[in-house]
């Protein structure tokens, strides 16, 4: 018997609401059918998935298979989507995933550009952290990519796109954003420190030390900027966010802290709509950001 896509959703579904009657209703299935698949994919792997007769733990072997099939069931739903896409997209398709900062500067103009050159183009932007970028692009997910830092990647091509500092981001009336003299890396270890992912592009030993006995971390960026506008936390980020935090938070350069972070353009070599992608790697690159140093 072969293992098919709607097994694996049965199965992360049942996992997920803990009993058979929440989740065939959620698969639009009777409960005997959900239960006759369970007992057929167990069947199959010669193993039990959860441990009892109810379906609200899973055994050691259940959760590794969860991990595994939801990440299946996400890649066959975001292909099915790609493929109703491009389908749909009689004027060509152009999916393109940049992290927040670098998207909330590119994607208006881009978006009036594109649109403009080719009337009728279906356009699917999304943003995400660098590595949700890389993934997107290498799991042909995505056409375009732009994220921190450089990872070569099979099939993908790797354009530098700009240089930022980095530098303090808190309250606008925190005593470090007052004061006359810039702040230090040492001003930072006596204050309430939040660690975010593009910390981890600085290697300014120092700087490693601070991150150390950071106790907080958060990745959304709303979220973090939320956080630090509320007075106490301070934070470091890249220079291209003080465009877009509100009034309430302010970007200061740290007088020792010489660390940039390095974004680049990543483009999927083989695709689609060739002219399209090419026209739009060619406007990113032209739009004031490449060569710039922030």
């Amino acid at each position: 018997m072969a293992v098919k896509i709607e097994m694996l959703r049965c199965f992360c579904t049942v996992a997920q609401t803990g009993n058979l009657a929440e989740a065939a209703s959620r698969l639009g299935r009777t409960q005997s059918a959900v239960s006759m698949m369970l007992k057929q994919f167990e069947e199959h792997l010669g193993k039990k998935l959860f441990e009892g007769e109810r379906k609200n733990h899973l055994s050691p072997l259940g959760q590794q298979v969860l991990e595994l099939a939801l990440k299946q069931v996400r890649d066959f739903d975001q292909a099915v989507q790609n493929i109703e896409l491009a389908a749909q997209a009689e004027h060509g398709l152009i999916r393109i995933v940049s992290v927040p900062s670098v998207g909330a500067l590119v994607f208006p103009a881009l978006l009036d550009h594109m649109t403009s050159r080719f009337p009728g183009l279906k356009i699917e932007l999304r943003d995400g952290d660098s590595q949700q970028v890389l993934d997107a692009v290498a799991g042909d997910t995505s056409d375009i990519g732009i994220a921190s830092g450089h990872f070569p990647l099979n099939g993908v091509s790797a354009e530098p796109l700009f240089q930022d500092r980095f530098g303090l981001v808190a309250a606008s009336d925190h005593p470090l954003m007052t004061r006359a003299e810039p702040p230090a890396i040492s001003d930072l270890v006596a204050q309430p420190f939040v660690r975010n992912a593009l910390c981890d592009f600085i290697e300014s030993a120092p700087f490693r030390e601070v991150l150390d006995r950071a106790e907080v971390t958060i990745h959304n960026t709303h979220s973090l900027i939320t956080t630090v506008r509320a007075g106490q936390w301070i934070t470091v980020l890249p220079q291209t966010v003080a465009q877009f935090i509100p009034d309430a938070v302010a970007f200061r350069p740290i007088s020792d802290l010489p660390d940039r972070r390095e974004v680049y353009l990543y483009v999927r070599e083989r695709s689609r709509f060739r002219e399209i992608s090419e026209a739009c790697r060619s406007f990113v690159l032209s739009s004031g950001f490449g060569n710039s140093s922030l």
